[in-house]
This record gives structure tokens, C-alpha cells and sequence, in this order.
């Protein structure tokens, strides 16, 4: 086990007993809230772990399954969920629900955030991380790997798997949705292309293949998708960032697109935000020089969040909040906003341009998903704290929002960490998840087992991941970087036996035997060993889909050859998923024989140059 993987999983270690606590917690006041007249109540279903890895002890209590990225239903008892995983004991893949329970559906194609989209009954694709393998850069930076892979799944295997080669004008860009309006038409978008400011990043499939088919004239990210009524309706993000290229327009950019089934034309169109009625414009009151004064405000597209979408029941549901706790300079203060498609009309529910005269429901509240429920004028939403990275130990809240603009229920279902995913596959049935990794069910206590789903396609276990259409094979002359810590999963690469003639000399590892450990809850505690004099910081920090904000960090310390530490005092309002321990060596590295160390791998040259160590899946651990 590489050093990065032996501090994630020394983590793990010192930090299951709060996650039983969790559970307990969480599970007794799910107790405590049941309805006693028969009513749909929400309750925590969490499922057990699958058998771990050899040399691993399996969790004495169920666990979080690590970031879950989409939860999606085909029917009431088949339902998907994909994660990142919980390392050492659940690997990175997809859960499947067969209505009565969950399990471990395949332990490849998992996600660092991650989509899913039902192409049919049998049949969906999610995106997935890449696989390491692919060369390093002329400046030593490895490709990326996160969200930017697809896997189409068929008849109870992974049929094929896509990707691209790295560094190229034409690589896949990470993608933020997924969505089908049939089996042979599927789209996933992303961010802004790096080459061509003016188009979105776009994949189609079409039936037979995969192409590059990006958004044109508008390049705004991306972020969800949703089919309603034959079409694609997909939700873009909006930055006063975003390029400026002449194809762009960032004085009334188009929020949502609608994307055209095969065959029709046009195939994207661009929807104008005051179709919705999305912003406000009017009156407002501010404080200027000590005195409140009446001006005119508008509130720009870069004040709100992008919009969360779903479809139930002939009517598309859209919600998003604020972007920041303050919005941009000289625009209108965002509020959560919640707007129905039904017809051909728009109708504002909470907002500032509802009936309720812009009082909102949530005042310091963002929205991290929506889900329309069938059967009823309803939708609910998953809503937390105005942060970038919803918190694992924050408390799950959901509320019910009714087609008039009323919020009928708003339900704390405890500390297992905001609310992220919800879905609701029928009436009074509906699944959240946490930033924690828990599930939690709506459902009457007739309806919590449902006649189970015994469809061959989601029974055997998926271990195995075909090629990567796009990228050849590439057989290698030498055995490959140790990147077990690194996210995705390993390439499927066998190296024949090498046998060595020679001794040879090698420079050990600047850093190694690292580990980790929360002292009184809120300090970490980082231990490892220098090879020689270097120059060391510890940053935490904070990763959403495309931003990063550090929340806490050490100083830029000199130690010399060792065992050493670092102590990081952390803010449980601000608590990092990523850690980054930056090292400079100062002077040569020592040697040791190649038999010593038992490699082959032949290195050269003083290591004297800047590196970092990323440790990533901490938003699941600390």
C-alpha cells in the first residue's frame, strides 16, 4: 500500500467511531420522528458493506458509502446509486436497489462526483473517473481523472468503456450531467472547452458511437440535465468569469437549453432567463452613509446558483440558490428561487418574483438538488448552508414545496451530513443521500419492501471494465508509477516477471511512513518520515466540481532528515475533503540497491524540485 493510501485508510481508522455514532444517532431520532397514522415517514436505510478486501476487517457497523454522485430510478424497486467509495472497505462503483434492498452492483466505473442516466430498462451509462496509466506531461503533471471517462452498462456488464487520450485539443473534459432521451440518444456536458472559450464541452451518443458534439456560442458550464416531454433540458452555470469570446453572451446568458431527439431541428436551443421569470428586477431598500434609501436593483446571472432540475407528472421542476452568501457587486441579493414548467409556462414558486412578494423560505439556505414527485403537485428539495463543499457532519435537511409556492414539511433527519441527492421514483416514495455517504428512505411502512426485482442484468456482481475506446493499449517497457493511492481505478495491465542482472542504485522517497489522527476532534495530527532536509506545508482545502478554497494551513516549515509532524487546527464550519502536503527537498536524496528496496525502477538525477502529496476523500473521512 502506497503512503497516500495508508494515511486515507489510518484515517478511516481513527474515524469509525464517529461515524457509529452517527448512525446511532441518526437511526433513534429516524425512530423517534415515525408517523404513527400510517403516513410516508423519512428514515434512515442504511445498507451493510460489501465483504472487504483481504486483510481489511469488516466494518463492525454500517458505514457511509463515501460521496455518492447521482441517485437515479428506473422503477420504484430498481434504482441506481454511483460513489467514490469509502477506501479500504468500499471500493469506487454503482449500488443497485432491487426493492427491498441495496448491494453492491459493480466495483469498477466509480466517481469522484459521478452521473447516471437510464438509456432503458437494462441499459444506462454513468461517468465515471478515469483509469491511471497514461504518461505524465512535459512538466510532470499526470492526466486528469475525475468525471471525464464514460461506461455504458448492458444486460449485466459494462459493454464498453470510453475515454481519450490527455493533453490533446480534442480530450474528454470532466463532465457535471448526464441525460437520455432514448436508448440511441444520450448527451453528457461539461465545462467550457480550454481551447474554445465560446462552446461548452458536449458528448452524443447516438446509437453507435460517441462523439464531440459541443454546445455552441455560449460557453457556460454544463451542470444537469433532465428529459421531459421527448426533449433534453439542460441547466448551465453562470460566472462573471465565464470567456468573452464574441460567441458568448454574458450580458443575458441563456440559463437553460433544450436539446432536440434525433432528427429534429434545431437541435440546441436557447432558452432567455425571462422566460422563467428567474431574476429579480425592482425596488429595493439599502443603507448609504448611515440612511435607508429606495434604488433599483437587478439581480445579475451570476448571483444565482445553476438550476437543479426535475421532471414528474407533465411538469418540469427547477430550483437553485445563491452562488455566495453576498452577491456581486451593484446586483440584487439572490434568493433561493423554485420555478415550474407546466404547459408552456413558467411560474415562479419561492422567490424573489413569487406571489409571496420575495419572501423566501430558506433566507441563508442554498439548494443541492430537486426531485419532483410523481402523483402529486409536489417536489422536494434538498437545501443546506451557503458553503461550496456541503459539510459530512452537517445535518440533512429536506423540505416538501407544493405547486402553489407552499412549503408543507420541512424534515432534520440529524448529523449524517447535508442533504446532496434526492429522488423520488413514485408517490411518497423518495431517497436522499448525504455528503456523509448515508441513505434515507420516504415511504410508508407498507411500502418499505416492494416485490423484489429479479432481473438478471443487475444480479452478478461487475468486476470487470473492457478497454477504453479511444485511448490504445499500451504495453510498457517498464513497470509502471506506483499511483495505488491515486483516485480511479487501476489499469488492467499484467507486466511479465523482470529479472535483474545488475545492481543498481535508486534515490528513496523524500516522504514516507505517513500518518494521521484527529487530536480532541478538530486538530489533525500528520506524522511522516524525510529522507532528507526539506522545506514542508500542510493546506486544507475545500473542492467543488471546479473551484477550490483553502480553509486552513501551516506554515512553510524547515525540518531536517527524519520523523517528523505537523499539526493543522481545523473549523468544523469549514472542514476540507482535500489535504495537500507541499515538499521542497533542499538537498540530494539518499540511495539504496534496487535488491534492498526490492524494484527494478532505475531513477537519476538530485530530487531536489517542488512536489506535492494529495490525500482526497477526506470530505467522507474527517
Amino acid at each position: 500500500m502506497s503512503p497516500r493510501a495508508l494515511s486515507i485508510s489510518v484515517l478511516l481508522a481513527a474515524l469509525l467511531a464517529l461515524a457509529a455514532l452517527g448512525v446511532t444517532a441518526a437511526a433513534a431520532a429516524a425512530e423517534e420522528g415515525l408517523a404513527d397514522d400510517g403516513s410516508a415517514s423519512w428514515r434512515l436505510e442504511q445498507p451493510s458493506a460489501p465483504a472487504p478486501p483481504p486483510g481489511v476487517e469488516p466494518a463492525p457497523v454500517p458505514i457511509g458509502l463515501g460521496s455518492i454522485g447521482d441517485i437515479e430510478f428506473y422503477a420504484p424497486n430498481r434504482g441506481l446509486l454511483i460513489t467514490a467509495g469509502e477506501s479500504p472497505t468500499i471500493p469506487p462503483g454503482v449500488w443497485v436497489y432491487n426493492g427491498n434492498s441495496w448491494r453492491e452492483l459493480a466495483n469498477k466505473c466509480g466517481a469522484t462526483h459521478g452521473r447516471i442516466a437510464w438509456a432503458g430498462a437494462n441499459d444506462f451509462w454513468t461517468v465515471s473517473d478515469g483509469r491511471p496509466g497514461q504518461q505524465a506531461n512535459e512538466h510532470g503533471v499526470l492526466p486528469p481523472l475525475e468525471d471525464n471517462t464514460l461506461c455504458h452498462f448492458n444486460n449485466g456488464k459494462i459493454e464498453t468503456s470510453y475515454a481519450s487520450l490527455a493533453f490533446r485539443a480534442d480530450s474528454y473534459q470532466a463532465m457535471n450531467a448526464a441525460g437520455c432521451i432514448s436508448e440511441s440518444d444520450c448527451w453528457f456536458g461539461g465545462g467550457a472547452l480550454p481551447d474554445e472559450p465560446d462552446e461548452a464541452f458536449q458528448l452524443h451518443w447516438n446509437g453507435s458511437s460517441v462523439s464531440a458534439e459541443p454546445y455552441p456560442r455560449e460557453g457556460h458550464a454544463i451542470e444537469d440535465m433532465s428529459p421531459f416531454e421527448g426533449h433534453l433540458y439542460e441547466s448551465v452555470r453562470i460566472l462573471n468569469t465565464d470567456g468573452t469570446g464574441s460567441g458568448v453572451n454574458n450580458s443575458e446568458p441563456s440559463v437553460l437549453h433544450l436539446i432536440a431527439p434525433i432528427g429534429q431541428q434545431p437541435t440546441f436551443t436557447s432558452l432567455s432567463p425571462k422566460s422563467l421569470d428567474l431574476y429579480f428586477e425592482g425596488l429595493v431598500t439599502i443603507e448609504n452613509e448611515g440612511k435607508e434609501e429606495t434604488v433599483f436593483r437587478e439581480e445579475f446571472p451570476d448571483a444565482l446558483e445553476f438550476l437543479h432540475l426535475s421532471a414528474a407528472e407533465g411538469s418540469l421542476w427547477a430550483a437553485a440558490g445563491p452562488y455566495e452568501e453576498k452577491p456581486p457587486k451593484g446586483s440584487a441579493p439572490a434568493q433561493v428561487t423554485v420555478d415550474r414548467l407546466s404547459g408552456e409556462r413558467w411560474t415562479p414558486l419561492i422567490g424573489p418574483n413569487a406571489p409571496t412578494l420575495g419572501s423566501s423560505a430558506f433566507p441563508d439556505d442554498g439548494v443541492n438538488a430537486i426531485a419532483a414527485e410523481p402523483g402529486s403537485d409536489a417536489a422536494w428539495i434538498a437545501v443546506s448552508k451557503l458553503v461550496e463543499h456541503p459539510s459530512p457532519t452537517a445535518e440533512a435537511i429536506v423540505a416538501r414545496v407544493q405547486a402553489n409556492g407552499t412549503v408543507s414539511d420541512v424534515e432534520h433527519l440529524g448529523h449524517t451530513g447535508a442533504a446532496t441527492q434526492i429522488v423520488c421514483p413514485a408517490a411518497h416514495d423518495c431517497w436522499m443521500a448525504t455528503a456523509g455517504g448515508w441513505l434515507y428512505h420516504l415511504a410508508t411502512e407498507t411500502e418499505r419492501q416492494l416485490p423484489e426485482d429479479t432481473s438478471f442484468a443487475f444480479k452478478p456482481l461487475i468486476t470487470e471494465r473492457p478497454e477504453d475506446t479511444g485511448v490504445p493499449p499500451v504495453i510498457p517497457d517498464a513497470p509502471p508509477p506506483d499511483d495505488s493511492g491515486a483516485p480511479g481505478e487501476a489499469p488492467p495491465i499484467t507486466l511479465p516477471p523482470v529479472e535483474l542482472h545488475n545492481e543498481t542504485r535508486v534515490a528513496v522517497p523524500l516522504l514516507s511512513a505517513i500518518h494521521a489522527r484527529l487530536v480532541h476532534g478538530t486538530t489533525l495530527e500528520l506524522r511522516f518520515h524525510l529522507a532528507t532536509k526539506a522545506r514542508v506545508r500542510l493546506v486544507a482545502s475545500v473542492v467543488a466540481k471546479r473551484h477550490a478554497r483553502v480553509v486552513a494551513s501551516t506554515s512553510t516549515h524547515t525540518f531536517a532528515a527524519g520523523n517528523r509532524k505537523l499539526m493543522l487546527r481545523l473549523d468544523r464550519d469549514r472542514w476540507p475533503n482535500k489535504l495537500i502536503l507541499e515538499t521542497r527537498a533542499l538537498g540530494p536524496l539518499p540511495t539504496a540497491s534496487t535488491r534492498e528496496l526490492g524494484t527494478n525502477t532505475v531513477s537519476t538525477g538530485l530530487h531536489v524540485l517542488p512536489s506535492t502529496h494529495t490525500f482526497q476523500g477526506l470530505d467522507a473521512l474527517l
